[in-house]
């Protein structure tokens, strides 16, 4: 199963906690794609990023998409040259979304071969020209392009090899090699990348993941950080689901409060208490915690 097909699995288990209120988030999703058939950035300008999240925040539950005009509009971005990394990723995500079977001829090759020019020295993939190492979420977009496109990527294990170096001396892991302390959502990536490869985890970094609970719910994305957010509390779930290791029932119902508290009646979830917007993003994060919660 892919990376992508996993998630969505999980997503789809949201309305069992959202119960009658997930119609409202179904009709949050269907507000977020334009006449063309593309989903908008929080400047409200069509975004292949957010479109990612907005295809797959609807198929989760069940919301029909407006598959040909979102084809049309995929396609007017050809083979990508004109796409940074993150892009390029999520343009092969979202034709992923829609179905292969809609892919134009020769379009897979094309792409990939866009997103292997990030490949770095040390095996993995990053965005940033100017680094010579990659990144956790280099790897998780680079593997989800080429599943998404039915592809494997070359030289496997210098990708998992690459994750090596970013271990920190805490059991964590960092987005540069030499750092002191771990960050939670390059953490989460590379335990869900690593595991998704088939590959052992050291299960002692589910104690590090949930050391970063917030004792008002939710997680924290560095050590000490001022406020938890939904993102890095959706990717410790997923990651903690992925060591098989089981919440505490007093996380459990702490996360459960922390994600009520983000909960609008437009039908999405804000990115933490200081986020005053709405976006496909954060709220498919709400539907992937809740999910994993609901186990």
């Amino acid at each position: 199963m892919s990376l992508r097909l996993q998630l969505l699995q999980v997503a789809r288990l949201a309305p069992r906690l959202l119960a009658d209120s997930t119609d409202l988030v179904r009709e949050f999703y269907r507000r977020q794609f334009n006449a063309d058939g593309a989903a908008c950035d929080r400047g409200g300008r069509p975004d292949l990023y957010y479109t990612i999240f907005s295809l797959a925040g609807a198929q989760a539950l069940d919301v029909p998409i407006p598959a040909d005009r979102t084809q049309a509009w995929l396609a007017s971005h050809g083979d990508g040259a004109s796409l940074d990394f993150v892009h390029l990723g999520a343009l092969a995500r979202c034709w992923a979304a829609l179905g292969l079977d809609r892919l134009p001829p020769g379009l897979a090759d094309a792409l990939l071969q866009r997103i292997e020019a990030y490949r770095k020295p040390d095996g993995g993939y990053e965005a940033d020209p100017k680094l010579t190492h990659g990144t956790a979420y280099g790897a998780f977009v680079a593997l989800g392009a080429y599943q998404d496109l039915d592809r494997t990527p070359p030289r496997v294990l210098e990708l998992v090899r690459s994750l090596k170096r970013l271990e920190t001396p805490d059991g964590a892991w960092s987005n540069a090699p030499g750092l002191p302390t771990g960050a939670l959502n390059a953490t989460a990536g590379a335990v869900t990348l690593i595991r998704h490869l088939g590959f052992p985890v050291n299960p002692a970094v589910g104690d590090w993941l949930l050391a970063q609970q917030h004792p008002d719910g939710g997680f924290l994305a560095v050590p000490r950080a001022p406020l938890p957010d939904l993102l890095s509390t959706a990717t410790a779930l997923h990651a903690l689901a992925c060591l098989e290791r089981r919440l505490p029932s007093r996380v459990h119902e702490r996360c459960l409060d922390f994600i009520d508290t983000l909960w609008t009646a437009d039908g999405g979830f804000h990115g933490h208490w200081a986020d005053d917007h709405l976006d496909a993003e954060y709220t498919f994060y709400g539907l992937l915690a809740l999910g994993h919660l609901s186990l």
